[in-house]
């Protein structure tokens, strides 16, 4: 009976399918945020002890000292290589460490030279090495800015809101003496023991707080900025709104049953990263830290409406618009960097030097995935995959869920309902398909269970705050959790997945890590208890590092069991900074209402602004049932979105694409067929993210920046470089939708009908239930695949078209990227990597890597030029010297030329010309 309990208890949880918000905490019952967000701006009792300053090559040390209470700090000052500025302030001397967070960024960051520009009782000034960048260190009160020329871009403390609660020992078991570095108990700090600093209660639950008070807070202010973005993850607006009404925006990842849009409540994942724009500058913030964090915005142009600033212009207002934001953390430090930028890409350069890029996915996992909770048994599965075949519809993973597991337990498989997953694994290797099962890091405590005795034998388990085992209820009944952050526990889960170990597994299985977040349906927020233990750290410290810790041993697992050799696949829903070398993102247990498939949208856009490019949502809603409209339009939008995966909760009714009738299954079918003709386009796209760190679907601001008209747009979207715009139709009943296509000298291409629209205008485009709005920029060039096969592995010899569009203004560019499409040789230069150029009446294909070794079948089958004139001849000339006229077709009223069959390899040379 204990799993239906469970499952019981998990429905309670969500009520009718609908978030219950008072099981969450908001500020004002989370009583280090209402603490913090008591303090009013004003001036910092925090002053900068300029005598105790130290510079070295390689950083700035300062001391500042509270006034109130004699605390002092230590700040550290770095310059890093990149244009990042690195700031870190802890306690002088405190009682114990505190904790500052491990193995999220890549490497110790490269450091540069600082220098003293100069120095006096009221502060001192450093270069930053850049054309006129300058570092300015406030004294009295203290206050940092950071400056180019005579323009701030940003200040920290300047509204006077650091605040560092140093730890301290109970009144109760201390004998208090002021020193120089550990404050007296004053009357104020005894009648704040009453609130919550030693002991909280959300609810059941009660937080011992062995360590007391110990949160961090900090201001920034952003002179000339009024969007902000990222801070993932939040169903809410790409642009980032201001929080002085309600609450602030909280990251502290929680297993949110179908989630309530547009509020800034915390749901699966955490990224610490802010994104600032406008038209003269970008810049990022990175929080680095673990702990449950809020954060507030406010804006002196919030509210203002557009008439509004109109008449602050005409009447000469000369206030610059401002975005101040403020960090509040639970524990731990305060350790920032500051990106710098100044352009976009700058930034997402600058943040992927210090967390790494998108891990490069194999080419299978950009295909489509069919999914639900659950696939019943090996028939089932059988079946599933025969109605694709049936229904000529491409698909490469098919997912089982938790049912598949023997009692929900990871590592099996059901001894009746999956008596030979080799068998079934085999049967989708056959059509070169592959499966995805669950492995979720809660682990059903039974004495007759392996993978338990294994973790409980060696100690690897988190503890509760008495030292036992850590116990709480999810899927599988009472179940322990595995402390992640141990590299040792890491090791032994990686080695579970051995093909020796985890019985019943091929090469074609990958791994999916759900309520990691961790989920523990008995728990304070559906979470794990902050008191419990990881070592010397309390869950408090850790909490948003533990899905990361747990799909970084999954994905090594994978890669272990191939000896190295293969590319992992995994899923993750709870994830934080450095999530992106992992794998992919979903947004979790969406609904199939209008509104969660509109919001996906930003969703994923924030995402890829903070590095997580591979990112998706449940197509068609996890709880209840869509509608035939609903569905169609959300197979529509996912196929131009990066991760592409249907999915149902166990109680909804099935929904396979062609149980919707034949005309909805052409759509859905015509859908899939479109994402899978742009394969190479994506897997082309994951490479960049992989080399740059470049999101591969981005908001329209990123390659329009001073753009005014595109920094809140979150309908629509670029996949790559500008070279694709979609604009997804996600309202119901819709008979048309409004682009805005961005840039007043660029020209568009429907690419379905190929007809040519110009850019900087608002586009009314009528819309049936077949249409997917998507436009090619003139002057790109795009190959696809038009030979859509049962799954991408199938494709994997086939001839490339290649679609140029072309705008008269510019040269037309685009790349070719093929490699084996699953192993690591691409990083032993085993790949292909070609630029193709249209300019001056000729397309070429030149080698990017002449340094790569690598060969393929595929050729190229078709050329379609889009904004063409009709040539009088065109000739093909080989990288040998030899050239042959070539026959073309040419539709005058579309001004669309297409030439058949050039027949060239698609790893060679060639150019060719039409006069």
């Amino acid at each position: 009976m204990a799993p239906l309990l469970v499952l019981g208890l998990a429905l309670c949880l969500s009520g009718t399918w609908a978030v219950d918000k008072g099981n969450f905490k908001t500020c004002e019952q989370s009583a280090f945020c209402k603490r913090q967000r008591a303090l009013k701006p004003g001036e910092s009792p925090y002053r900068a002890l300029l005598e105790t300053m130290e510079l070295t090559n390689t950083r700035l040390t300062l001391q500042l000292i509270n006034d109130n209470n004699k605390v002092r700090l230590l700040l550290e000052l770095y310059r890093l290589q990149g244009n990042i500025t690195r700031v870190k302030i802890n306690e002088l001397k405190p009682l114990k460490p505190r904790y500052e967070v491990p193995d999220v960024l890549i490497r110790e960051p490269t450091t540069e030279p600082l220098s003293v520009l100069s120095q006096d009782e009221n502060g001192v000034v450093l270069s930053l090495g850049v054309e006129s960048q300058r570092v300015i260190i406030s004294a009295r009160p203290f206050r940092l800015d950071i400056m180019e020329g005579s323009d701030v871009l940003m200040s920290l403390n300047s509204r006077g809101l650091l605040a560092f609660e140093h730890l301290r020992m109970r009144k109760d078991t201390f004998s208090y003496k002021v020193t120089s570095t550990v404050a007296s108990t004053t009357k104020e700090e005894e009648e704040k023991v009453e609130d919550g600093m030693w002991e909280e209660t959300f609810k059941s639950h009660t937080d011992s707080k062995p360590n007391g008070p110990s949160a961090v807070s900090l201001d920034f202010s952003l002179p000339g900025v009024e969007h902000v973005y990222g801070i993932p993850e939040h169903a809410d607006t790409l642009r980032l709104k201001t929080t002085d009404n309600g609450d602030p925006y909280r990251l502290y990842n929680l297993d949110v049953f179908q989630y309530e849009l547009y509020n800034p409540m915390a749901l699966y994942g955490s990224v610490p990263v802010m994104v600032a724009h406008s038209a003269q500058r970008t810049t990022g913030i990175f929080w680095l830290n673990a702990a449950e964090t809020w954060v507030d915005i406010s804006s002196n142009t919030a509210g203002k409406t557009v008439f509004g600033k109109m008449l602050d212009y005409v009447q000469g207002s000369s206030e610059t618009p401002q975005t101040d934001v403020r960090w509040i953390s639970e524990s731990g430090i305060i350790d920032i960097f500051i990106m710098l930028g100044p352009t976009p890409k700058d930034v997402f350069s600058q943040y992927a030097s210090l967390t790494g890029t998108q891990s490069f996915p194999p080419l299978a996992s950009l295909g489509y995935h069919q999914c639900r909770w659950n696939y019943n048994d090996q028939e089932d599965v059988k079946s599933v995959d025969a109605g694709f075949d049936e229904h000529d519809i491409p698909y490469d993973f098919i997912w089982l869920d938790i049912e598949h597991t023997d009692g929900k337990r990871y590592f099996t498989w059901d001894p009746h309902k999956f008596a030979t997953p080799k068998e079934m694994l085999q049967g989708l290797m056959d059509k070169k398909r592959k499966m995805v099962a669950i492995v979720d890091p809660h682990i059903k405590v039974d004495g007759n269970y392996k993978i338990h005795n294994e973790i409980r034998s060696r100690g690897f388990y988190v503890k509760n705050k008495d030292g036992g085992d850590y116990e709480g209820w999810c899927w599988p009944g009472s179940a322990s959790y595995p402390d992640f952050t141990r590299a040792d526990m890491r090791a032994w889960w990686a080695s579970m997945f051995a093909y020796d170990q985890y019985e019943g597994t091929m090469e074609n299985l990958y791994t999916w890590n759900d309520m990691n977040e961790p989920s523990v349906f008995n728990g304070p927020e559906v979470t794990m208890h902050k008191d419990a233990t990881h070592g010397a750290w309390e869950h408090r410290d850790i909490h948003n590092l533990y899905g990361l810790y747990v799909q970084m041993a999954t994905a090594e697992g994978l890669i272990q069991r191939s000896g190295g050799v293969e590319r992992p696949f995994v899923l993750t829903r709870a994830f934080f900074a450095g999530s992106q070398r992992l794998g992919a993102v979903w947004t979790g247990d969406n609904a199939a209402e209008w509104g969660h498939l509109k919001i996906s949208i930003p969703m994923c856009l924030s995402m890829g602004l903070v590095g997580i490019s591979f990112c998706g949502a449940d197509i068609g809603g996890f709880f209840k049932s869509p509608s035939t409209e609903l569905l169609v339009r959300w197979y529509q939008a996912g196929a131009y979105q990066p991760f592409y995966r249907a999915h149902a909760h166990v109680d909804t009714p099935r929904r396979e694409p062609w149980l919707f009738g034949p005309e909805n299954t052409a759509l859905i079918r015509e859908a899939v067929r479109q994402r899978y003709t742009l394969l190479p386009y994506w897997y082309q796209l994951f490479y960049r993210a992989h080399v740059t760190g470049e999101p591969v679907m981005r908001p329209l601001w990123v390659e329009y920046p001073q753009d005014l008209a595109t920094f809140a747009l979150e309908d629509e979207y670029l996949i790559g470089k500008t070279n694709l715009l979609v604009h997804p139709v996600v309202e119901e009943g819709a008979r048309g939708v409004t682009a805005y296509l961005p840039g007043k000298d660029e020209v568009w291409f429907d690419v379905h009908t190929f007809q040519k629209h110009n850019g900087a205008q608002n586009l009314y485009i009528p819309v049936t239930m077949s249409s997917i709005p998507v436009f090619q920029r003139g002057g790109s060039i795009i190959p696809r695949k038009l030979r859509v096969r049962r799954s991408s592995t199938c494709m994997e010899h086939d001839p490339y078209t290649l679609y140029v569009a072309l705008n008269l203004q510019r040269t037309a560019d685009g790349e070719l990227y093929i490699d084996d499409g699953h192993t690591f040789n691409y990083e032993k230069k085993e790949f292909i990597y070609r630029k193709l150029t249209f300019a001056n009446k000729v397309l070429s294909s030149v080698n990017l890597a002449p340094d790569a070794k690598f060969t393929t079948d595929s050729w190229i089958e078709r050329i379609i030029v889009l904004g063409a004139s009709k040539p009088s001849k065109v000739t093909l000339k080989t990288a040998d010297g030899q050239e042959k006229q070539l026959e073309f077709d040419f539709d005058a009223s579309m001004s669309v030329l297409t030439v058949r069959k050039p027949g060239m390899n698609a790893g060679a040379d060639w150019t060719m010309t039409f006069q």
